[in-house]
């Protein structure tokens, strides 16, 4: 039997620590015994330890899978400072040489490595199931458990094949380790690596020095967060974003700024990932940005922000990567940008994926969307998901705790929302239930006649946010439950059932309010913003205005609202600094330009402004790779939906570009398409709407025109020709 004065002695020998953190040691024990252990640790809880320490200790081979080559290669260096002998540890993957794998292969039969990281992938080649046969194996453990389920953040195909390889291969004790699963998908990993009986040990997911706070996103995002960088200078940080191209374009637009940050994602080089994420380790550079594909496993315990340009798809996903802040116990602020639009285009990124898929997603997506626009202390919604119970009422470090909150009663509503769900048989989901008490015939509504219930309709002067938003809340007092199993059908609890019988008063705050950023996707990516000098973009208006009448042009042909507010703001007084401002570039910085120039300088001379320069938000020159292709493409006659295709576009993010491309000034010709795809009635019809319109708004359009007759796709592309012809 293992003695606590033997492991400590142990720890402090291998590793050097004095102590054991959490419940470290009791899962170290249980390992030792082989018995089968499932650990649910949060991010800097430290789990590697909990199989590092007895792969030391016990004779063989500790297996560790593992999902990230780089994850790999951050353990082994790890692992190696702490030893003597290189052959302490070694990974087995695709990057790996023949000679590389052959030292590999030696050490493993000579009984020189206690630790071998493998892929999921690796395990299943036939020479690598041979190699491992030859080996005493002490256990495996099974880094990352939550991309086994299916309703993990991370799910991958190939964990759900572990199991078979561990039987072919020979069964030895197992080690599951996540540091971040809901009881659903505690379940599926212990389901899925047949470990029903392990000892189960759970940390609590609550990380005090975290601050948590959602943000409305807006046009404005890379200004607020380079500020956020430059009030935090020599701090280092992680910022999410969901695409490759975001990354790059994120990335590039902080260099420009002075700010040393580096890209990370899966479709980089492997040796330019590698690099970027050992600057970062080593503090050559401040700031990475990633996708999500960056940070699992990575020990870097002083990262003082993470930030999510892109709401994720899921809390999971959300609170590992906000889980990379703060490491150390020291300050982590974690900041998400939430726009409702963001989480639409994630909806349409699923469509055509299998039904049961698009399910798990929705209500996953459903369950982030709770959380941005949640009044509720995020702490407390945060722990709920895990199934872990906060009773604190203020956390005292997130947004919705740090402000007044306005209280109002939802005494009736609650027992109004309790009536439905029992009188509907608990077979429905929030959706359908809000439906019901708003009076929205909706398809399944008719379908199931719940428009013929005694509660349809009872309460249609609400506010249609309300009521989501008292389910939630009533969810969390334990009034309600969602079944996961269903895909989150609402159920009453015992305690739903006895507030029915007998009401109380159930104060509820209100959820945030976010914007639903009006047409920003079709206005070459531009929201509605303020300018910070009202009386300069004021003048600058009026001398568009002005312009546009001898010009015979409508104004937002010029420069729309958002260029003149960037204009108000940074006071840009030569070219160059003109065609920085968003929506302008060199084409249209030269044909309308120099009287804003004109009137700039003097506007700054007259009142003795001090530029902002230092702080002024720099942006790469807007002709990328990306955009110089589409214009040769569209120069070729290419339609534009195989342009789409061949740049792993949907066609609103093809337009989403091409509308850059002519707001900026260029002019190009996509008749050739319009022919194809547009009866030419429809086309002058648009086109002469846009000649007489005072504003370019796509919603705006679809009033005038009429939106049965016209789609948002067809005023968008005839849009894109107006603006080439007339403005450029």
């Amino acid at each position: 039997m293992t003695t606590h004065t033997d492991l400590t002695f142990q720890l402090k020998k291998h590793f050097g620590f004095d102590k054991f953190k959490g419940n470290q040691e009791a899962i170290i024990k249980n390992v030792l015994k082989g018995k089968d252990t499932f650990v649910l640790m949060p991010t800097g809880g430290g789990k590697s330890l909990c199989y590092q320490l007895p792969s030391l200790l016990l004779e063989g081979t500790a297996i560790v899978i593992s999902p990230l080559i780089a994850l790999m290669k951050n353990q082994v260096d790890a692992m190696r400072n702490f030893s003597e002998e290189d052959s302490v540890a070694h990974y087995l993957n695709s990057s790996l040489t023949r000679a590389e794998e052959d030292v590999v292969k030696d050490d493993l039969l000579a009984g020189k490595t206690k630790l071998l990281y493998v892929a999921p992938e690796s395990l299943t080649k036939d020479e690598n199931i041979q190699l491992l046969h030859q080996i005493k194996i002490s256990f495996y453990a099974v880094d990352e458990a939550h991309c086994i389920s299916e309703w993990g953040h991370d799910f991958r195909p190939e964990y759900r094949n572990i199991r078979p390889i561990i039987n072919e291969i020979g069964t030895a004790p197992i080690i599951a380790l996540t540091a971040t699963a809901t009881p659903k998908v505690q379940s599926d990993i212990q389901k899925n690596l047949s470990m029903l009986d392990a000892t189960v040990f759970k940390s609590s997911f609550n990380r005090p020095n975290l601050y948590y706070e959602v943000k409305q996103k807006d046009s404005e995002v890379e200004k607020e967060i380079i500020k956020h960088i430059k009030a935090n200078t020599g701090k280092s940080g992680i910022i999410y974003c969901l695409s490759r191209k975001k990354v790059e374009e994120l990335a590039a637009n902080l260099q420009v700024n002075g700010i040393s940050a580096l890209p990370y994602h899966a479709g980089m080089d492997a040796a330019q990932r590698t690099e970027n994420q050992d600057k970062f380790l080593m503090e050559e550079v401040d700031i990475i940005v990633a996708t999500i594909a960056f940070g699992m496993g990575i020990d870097k315990p002083d990262v003082r922000f993470v930030i999510h340009y892109d709401i994720p798809k899921s809390l999971e996903g959300y609170y590992q990567e906000t889980g990379r802040g703060g490491r150390d116990g020291g300050e982590g602020k974690c900041i998400a940008f939430y726009s409702y639009k963001d989480l639409e285009k994630l909806r349409k990124f699923m469509q055509g994926k299998p039904i049961a898929e698009q399910e798990i997603g929705n209500q996953l997506l459903t369950e982030t969307q709770a959380y941005a626009e949640s009044s509720v202390c995020r702490r407390k919604l945060l722990l709920h998901y895990f199934g872990e119970k906060y009773t604190q009422e203020n956390c005292g470090s997130c947004d919705n705790c740090m402000k007044p909150k306005k209280f109002i009663e939802g005494q009736e509503l609650l027992v109004l929302i309790l009536e439905t769900i029992d009188l509907v048989k608990e077979k429905f989901k929030t959706e359908h239930i809000v439906d019901i008490l708003l009076g929205n015939d909706t398809a399944d509504i008719i379908t199931y006649q719940h428009d013929e219930l005694d509660n349809f309709g009872t309460v249609m002067e609400e506010d249609g946010k309300l009521l989501p938003a008292i389910i939630r809340q009533a969810i969390l007092a334990e009034y309600i439950t969602k079944d996961i199993e269903t895909y989150g059908v609402l159920k009453l609890t015992k305690k739903g059932k006895n507030y029915l019988k007998s009401p109380k008063p159930f104060p509820i705050v209100k959820d945030n309010e976010f914007d639903e950023e009006e047409d920003a996707v079709n206005t070459g990516g531009q929201g509605g913003t303020s300018a910070a000098d009202d009386v300069l973009f004021s003048i600058l208006k009026s001398l568009r205005k002005k312009l546009s009448k001898k010009l015979g042009r409508p104004p937002f042909v010029l420069f729309q609202d958002p260029s003149l507010e960037a204009m108000a703001t940074t006071y840009p007084i030569t070219m160059e600094e003109l065609q920085n401002i968003p929506g302008v570039g060199a084409g249209k910085a030269k044909r309308y330009g120099e009287e804003f120039l004109k009137i700039i300088k003097e506007y700054v001379k007259e009142n003795e402004i001090i530029r902002p320069e230092d702080l002024r938000v720099r942006t790469v020159p807007k002709k990328s790779q990306l955009k110089v292709s589409i214009i040769q493409a569209i120069d070729r006659k290419v339609a534009l939906d195989d342009i789409a295709l061949s740049k792993g576009l949907d066609m609103d993010e093809m337009l989403d570009e091409v509308e850059a491309i002519v707001y900026s000034g260029t002019k190009i010709n996509i008749n050739y398409f319009l022919d194809e795809v547009m009866d030419p009635d429809k086309v002058e019809e648009i086109f002469d709407y846009f000649s007489t319109a005072k504003t370019d708004k796509v919603n705006v359009a679809l009033d005038e025109l009429g939106e049965d007759d016209f789609s948002e796709t067809e005023v968008r592309l005839v849009r894109i020709k107006f603006l080439s012809e007339v403005g450029n």
